[in-house]
């Protein structure tokens, strides 16, 4: 260059050596948190300002770590209410965000996932069960004037962030102060069995709406998901008498239903037993009817038989009722004018053709069709005579 100058503007001066100025950075660092000043201080005024210089770099770093203290992160189940000098200011969702550090703004960050728990009447505590009963909160009064033990099991969550931190002071205490409430008026209008019985679910659903009823009147942010009544039972002082009635209603239905099955036994049968008596009547009465027709087809039949024949018909008639007559006795009737010395039991020969005919079936269709048809032959040859 001209007059032999170098880039820095001046012959003599030289670029700033990088040991040079990480040198003078330790220098001002120690001078400004008490150590030793440099060997290649040049004095007093050196000294001061270094210590500017650090007290400047101090703050700048203090700044940085102030706004960095504004990064916050939120959780898929969570959200973050933003409050600034106090006021609300935003809700955010998951995920990293940045606010103005404390004491401007402020984060708190509430669970709307999460499923809690109240307990009305009792305090669950660890290997004691439900033992542990609160009366002021579990004993109450029904319609018909009983004083019964209830517990409830109330499940709820968060649904709005802002209105649970805001609105009420204690959202969980006025979330147990509701349930007694509604609980206490529900089983006031139901009786003591209805209760203890029949009626629980329906007790606890009624529960579950009317204190959802109010917790939204007064804006807590707060949704009851489940509420499970986990015991019912009158108090311990008339608990034995209680249980005297239980079992005398137990015994009364146990005797209705075997009233209700020794009938469902007895009534089958006795219709049974009826349908087949007058099935036999029916039969009976069709069976003489039947007869009687047929007698009197008969008679009407023998009588123009008879005015044709009246000395033929009077002699087979005669002689079918001597047959008939003869055929229950054992006597045997011979001619006397018969000139016969030999004898036979007769009688006997009789009795065994009797009781051989008996054993055979001497009662099918078959031969009765044979008798009427032989009968009406006789009839017939005796007419031709």
């Amino acid at each position: 260059m001209a007059n032999n100058q170098n880039p820095w503007g001046n012959s003599n001066q030289t670029p700033p050596e990088l040991d040079e100025v990480i040198r003078d950075f330790k220098n001002k660092f120690n001078s400004v948190f008490g150590g030793g000043s440099s060997s290649n201080s040049s004095g007093s005024t050196n000294a001061g300002k270094s210590t500017k210089g650090g007290a400047k770099y101090l703050i700048i770093l203090a700044i940085l770590v102030w706004l960095l203290s504004g990064i916050y992160i939120v959780d898929p189940a969570e959200r973050g209410v933003v409050l600034r000098f106090g006021a609300f200011q935003e809700i955010t969702s998951q995920g990293p965000h940045w606010r103005l550090p404390y004491p401007i703004e402020q984060v708190y960050k509430v669970n709307v996932e999460q499923i809690r728990a109240a307990e009305i009447g009792f305090r669950n505590v660890q290997n004691s069960g439900y033992g542990n009963n609160v009366s002021s909160e579990s004993l109450m009064l029904t319609k018909d004037e009983n004083m019964i033990v209830v517990n409830l099991a109330v499940q709820y969550k968060i649904v709005d962030a802002q209105a649970y931190l805001f609105n009420v002071l204690q959202p969980e205490l006025t979330l147990s102060h509701v349930v007694q409430s509604v609980i206490r008026q529900v089983v006031g209008d139901n009786t003591m069995d209805f209760v203890l019985t029949t009626g629980r679910e329906q007790v606890a659903q009624a529960v579950k709406s009317s204190a959802q009823v109010l917790l939204n009147d007064y804006q807590t942010g707060l949704i009851i998901t489940a509420v499970t009544m986990q015991d019912a039972q009158p108090p311990i002082q008339v608990k034995a008498a209680f249980d005297d009635v239980v079992k005398a209603r137990e015994d009364q239905q146990r005797y209705i239903n075997e009233a209700t099955a020794y009938e469902n036994d007895i009534l089958p049968k006795a219709r049974g037993a009826s349908q087949r008596i007058m099935a036999e009547a029916e039969a009976y009465r069709s069976q003489v009817t039947s007869k009687s027709e047929g007698e009197s087809d008969r008679f009407k039949q023998i009588l123009a038989e008879y005015l044709k024949a009246p000395e033929v018909t009077r002699e087979r008639l005669y002689r079918e009722t001597l047959e008939e007559v003869l055929s229950t006795t054992n006597k045997v009737v011979v001619d006397g004018s018969a000139n016969s010395l030999m004898y036979l039991p007769i009688d006997q020969l009789v009795n065994s053709s009797r009781t051989a005919t008996t054993s055979s079936g001497q009662s099918s269709s078959q031969s009765q069709s044979s008798q009427s048809s032989s009968g009406t032959s006789i009839l017939r040859s005796r007419e031709v005579r």
